[in-house]
């Protein structure tokens, strides 16, 4: 072989880019910095979220039956639903996963993505409404389908008991509640399956009859009662004050001095002696 021939040869097997990288090394030193500056910048740019939303057809149901622990809810209520549920067709369910704690029943249905979310509510709700024959007939609330948001998943459940009343227990809850939204990474914090506090009016018809006392009596001085009233405005030096009468009731005790109606001799009926109060919690 030639001499020509050989520095053809040379030639063709040297690689060109990687000669010129080393003959200019400051270039490729400047244009590595821009590419990893450029790339920062993206990337601290970039919307990050700690929970992103990943769009996949995703309905929940959700059942609150209140007075019954999680095996009871697993047997009367999540079992019959998802029975229903593996029997969809015409929409592929890629996944059915279900929940059951105290008084609560959550199923979550995952189709494929090319099933639109309308037609994946319409299959789930037509699937719980054949099972609603096989659930108790005596549910807190009928199952509830809706379109999931994977930012909704609980991420935390916190169960509250203890030898106290209901209505105390819901009292804790409340605070436990708002402490928990104080949180700046939490968006919500929802209370299920607490007993709703009650306060009753069991009147006695004879008793009215004798007292000449209506219902439409009753209600007129329950509302006139139970109800905060704006004072007007006190001047207090350079300041302002707004004054405000509570009348509003927080404890059934409060009722029982209502005057539900007074004569013309100066005689006064109160609500105590038409009706027996009491604070109680709420029966589904």
């Amino acid at each position: 072989m030639s001499s020509f021939q050989e520095k053809v040869v040379k030639k063709i097997k040297e690689f060109g880019l990687t000669s010129w990288s080393i003959d200019n090394r400051t270039a490729i030193y400047i244009v590595a910095i821009l590419i990893s500056l450029f790339g920062y910048i993206r990337f601290t740019t970039l919307p990050k979220e700690q929970f992103p939303d990943v769009v996949v057809p995703t309905i929940s149901v959700t059942t609150v039956y209140v007075g019954n622990s999680p095996k009871d809810i697993e047997n009367l209520v999540t079992r019959p639903i998802e029975k229903q549920l593996k029997g969809i067709s015409g929409a592929k369910v890629n996944k059915i996963s279900s929940t059951s704690q105290t008084d609560y029943s959550l199923i979550v249905v995952e189709f494929d993505t090319d099933v639109k979310s309308e037609v994946a509510k319409r299959k789930v709700k037509d699937a719980v409404d054949k099972a609603t024959k096989d659930l108790p007939n005596d549910l807190t609330s009928e199952p509830d389908v809706q379109e999931f948001s994977l930012s909704e998943i609980p991420i935390l459940f916190v169960n509250i008991s203890g030898d106290f009343d209901p209505v105390k227990l819901k009292e804790y809850a409340d605070k436990i509640q708002d402490k928990v939204e104080e949180l700046p990474s939490i968006t919500r914090a929802e209370i299920v399956g607490a007993p709703e506090r009650e306060i009753q009016i069991n009147v006695d018809p004879y008793r009215m009859t004798a007292a000449k006392v209506s219902f439409m009596d009753i209600e007129n001085a329950i509302v006139r009662e139970n109800m905060d009233i704006t004072g007007g405005q006190v001047e207090v030096g350079n300041m302002k004050r707004t004054l405000r009468v509570k009348g509003q009731f927080k404890q059934a005790a409060d009722m029982s001095t209502i005057v539900v109606r007074s004569s013309a001799r100066g005689a006064s009926v109160y609500l105590r002696d038409v009706a027996d109060i009491r604070d109680t919690v709420k029966q589904y």
